[in-house]
Protein backbone atom coordinates (compact mmCIF):
# COMPACT_ATOMS: atom_id res chain seq x y z
CA UNK A 1 0.00 0.00 0.00
CA UNK A 2 1.52 3.33 -0.90
CA UNK A 3 1.86 6.20 1.83
CA UNK A 4 -0.73 8.94 1.78
CA UNK A 5 -0.50 12.35 2.83
CA UNK A 6 -2.69 14.44 4.22
CA UNK A 7 -4.04 18.27 4.70
CA UNK A 8 -6.30 18.84 6.93
CA UNK A 9 -8.34 21.93 8.33
CA UNK A 10 -9.46 21.72 12.47
CA UNK A 11 -11.38 24.49 14.09
CA UNK A 12 -12.76 25.03 17.60
CA UNK A 13 -16.03 24.13 19.34
CA UNK A 14 -17.49 27.63 18.12
CA UNK A 15 -15.90 27.38 14.73
CA UNK A 16 -13.88 30.70 15.58
CA UNK A 17 -10.27 29.79 15.41
CA UNK A 18 -9.02 27.64 11.57
CA UNK A 19 -6.19 25.83 12.26
CA UNK A 20 -4.22 24.23 8.92
CA UNK A 21 -1.94 21.05 8.70
CA UNK A 22 -0.16 18.26 7.04
CA UNK A 23 0.58 15.10 7.97
CA UNK A 24 1.34 11.30 6.76
CA UNK A 25 -1.53 9.68 9.48
CA UNK A 26 -3.74 12.09 10.13
CA UNK A 27 -5.53 9.85 12.51
CA UNK A 28 -2.82 9.89 14.67
CA UNK A 29 -2.67 13.70 14.66
CA UNK A 30 -6.55 14.32 15.03
CA UNK A 31 -5.93 11.88 18.47
CA UNK A 32 -3.33 14.10 19.66
CA UNK A 33 -5.14 17.60 19.13
CA UNK A 34 -7.91 16.12 20.78
CA UNK A 35 -6.16 14.82 23.80
CA UNK A 36 -4.03 17.76 23.45
CA UNK A 37 -0.86 16.12 23.69
CA UNK A 38 1.47 18.95 22.08
CA UNK A 39 1.92 22.12 23.96
CA UNK A 40 0.88 25.42 20.97
CA UNK A 41 -1.42 26.90 18.96
CA UNK A 42 -3.98 23.64 18.74
CA UNK A 43 -3.83 23.33 22.68
CA UNK A 44 -4.27 27.06 23.79
CA UNK A 45 -7.33 27.80 21.16
CA UNK A 46 -9.09 24.17 22.14
CA UNK A 47 -8.57 23.20 18.28
CA UNK A 48 -10.46 19.31 18.20
CA UNK A 49 -12.67 19.20 15.37
CA UNK A 50 -12.09 18.17 11.91
CA UNK A 51 -13.66 19.92 9.58
CA UNK A 52 -11.86 19.22 6.36
CA UNK A 53 -9.09 16.84 4.87
CA UNK A 54 -8.23 15.99 1.20
CA UNK A 55 -5.53 13.07 0.48
CA UNK A 56 -2.22 13.39 -1.17
CA UNK A 57 0.29 10.72 -3.20
CA UNK A 58 3.02 12.66 -2.37
CA UNK A 59 4.65 14.82 0.63
CA UNK A 60 5.18 17.60 -1.95
CA UNK A 61 1.78 17.71 -3.23
CA UNK A 62 0.57 18.01 0.58
CA UNK A 63 2.76 20.81 1.55
CA UNK A 64 1.81 22.88 -1.92
CA UNK A 65 -1.80 22.39 -0.84
CA UNK A 66 -1.13 23.21 2.64
CA UNK A 67 0.96 26.59 2.17
CA UNK A 68 -1.66 27.70 -0.93
CA UNK A 69 -4.72 27.53 1.87
CA UNK A 70 -2.56 29.26 4.74
CA UNK A 71 -2.11 31.77 2.50
CA UNK A 72 -6.04 32.23 1.90
CA UNK A 73 -8.43 34.41 4.08
CA UNK A 74 -10.23 33.36 6.59
CA UNK A 75 -13.63 33.46 4.05
CA UNK A 76 -11.91 31.42 1.34
CA UNK A 77 -10.90 28.42 3.83
CA UNK A 78 -14.63 28.81 5.44
CA UNK A 79 -15.89 28.25 1.56
CA UNK A 80 -13.32 25.37 1.31
CA UNK A 81 -14.29 23.73 4.08
CA UNK A 82 -18.45 24.24 3.03
CA UNK A 83 -17.71 22.88 -0.10
CA UNK A 84 -17.79 19.33 1.42
CA UNK A 85 -18.90 19.69 4.93
CA UNK A 86 -21.66 22.34 4.73
CA UNK A 87 -22.35 22.32 8.63
CA UNK A 88 -18.82 22.43 9.82
CA UNK A 89 -19.63 19.06 11.43
CA UNK A 90 -16.26 16.85 13.07
CA UNK A 91 -16.23 14.57 10.40
CA UNK A 92 -13.50 12.57 12.16
CA UNK A 93 -15.99 10.08 11.66
CA UNK A 94 -15.76 10.08 8.19
CA UNK A 95 -11.97 9.55 8.33
CA UNK A 96 -12.67 6.44 9.84
CA UNK A 97 -14.30 5.34 6.86
CA UNK A 98 -11.97 6.36 4.51
CA UNK A 99 -9.20 5.02 6.04
CA UNK A 100 -10.58 1.14 6.36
Amino acid sequence: MNKQYYVYIMTNKGNSVLYTGITGNLSKRIYEHKEKIADGFTKRYNITKLVYFEVFKTPLEAIAVEKKIKGWTREKKILLIKGKNPEMNDIEEMLRIHSA
